[in-house]
């Protein structure tokens, strides 16, 4: 699962950063509005971690202009003030949970468990099986089926799996499924898109699947099938 922290404190930033690491979450950082905004709109995170009060672009302008563009990424805001009226104001704005400072970890960890199994309908803590047409894969055991035949995926073709899964019947450019599969400071270009895409249908193919995966041509993929039931 992936999150996008923007915090302007660096040492805030770094500390909950690695607290997300050690629970296996994909954490990408900003230390500014300005920055979180233009990591958000590529909509490639589970859940969005914004400081309210920060100089420029703050944390209330940043999930306002997100929402008014329809994304609806989970969003927990941080922030010094305890009073009601900030905690409304955020809540109005966009932003589906609010913790004040100084916080416990544990609590900001089950603040973010309780949003991302929200917003996804799914425990982090549990393995879960997701299912699209004669495809389904168990999340917490990197396990993938196509009429209930295992399909023996590599970790990077699972996870291109289960993000078109979770993303199903919606176009995704292939700039967004990069920066979610490798993420944006990795070594490798789109073109692996392309060629994760050939090897996941490949797998598919023996099983009549393969045509699940459609291709935008000029944009991206996406999974559509008109023998799926959603």
């Amino acid at each position: 699962m992936r999150i996008l922290l923007v915090e302007d404190d660096h040492n805030l930033l770094e500390a909950v950063a690695d607290v997300l690491a050690d629970e296996h979450f994909d954490v990408e950082k900003a230390d500014n509005g300005t920055d979180g905004l233009l990591l958000a709109e590529q909509r490639i995170y589970d859940l969005l971690i914004l400081d309210i009060m920060m100089p420029g672009l703050d944390g209330l302008s940043v999930i306002r202009q997100l929402r008014h563009q329809g994304d609806l990424t989970p969003a927990l805001f941080l922030t010094a003030k305890d009073s009601v009226e900030s905690k409304v104001l955020g809540l109005r704005e966009g932003a589906d949970d609010y913790l004040v400072k100084p916080f416990a970890i544990d609590e900001l960890l089950a603040r973010i468990h309780a949003l991302l199994r929200r917003s996804k309908g799914f425990d982090m803590k549990n393995q879960t099986k997701r299912s699209y047409g004669r495809l389904s894969i168990v999340t917490h055991e990197y396990e993938a089926y196509c009429m209930d035949n295992p399909l023996k995926l590599s970790t990077k073709e699972f996870e291109l799996l289960a993000y078109l899964i979770e993303n199903k019947e919606q176009i995704l450019q292939r700039t967004q499924i990069f920066n979610r599969i490798w993420g944006m400071n990795s070594e490798a270009n789109e073109t692996a898109v392309d060629l994760y895409i050939h090897y996941l249908r490949k797998k598919l193919m023996p099983y009549g699947c393969d045509h699940y995966i459609q291709t935008v041509r000029g944009v991206g993929y996406m999974l559509k099938a008109d023998d799926a039931h959603v």
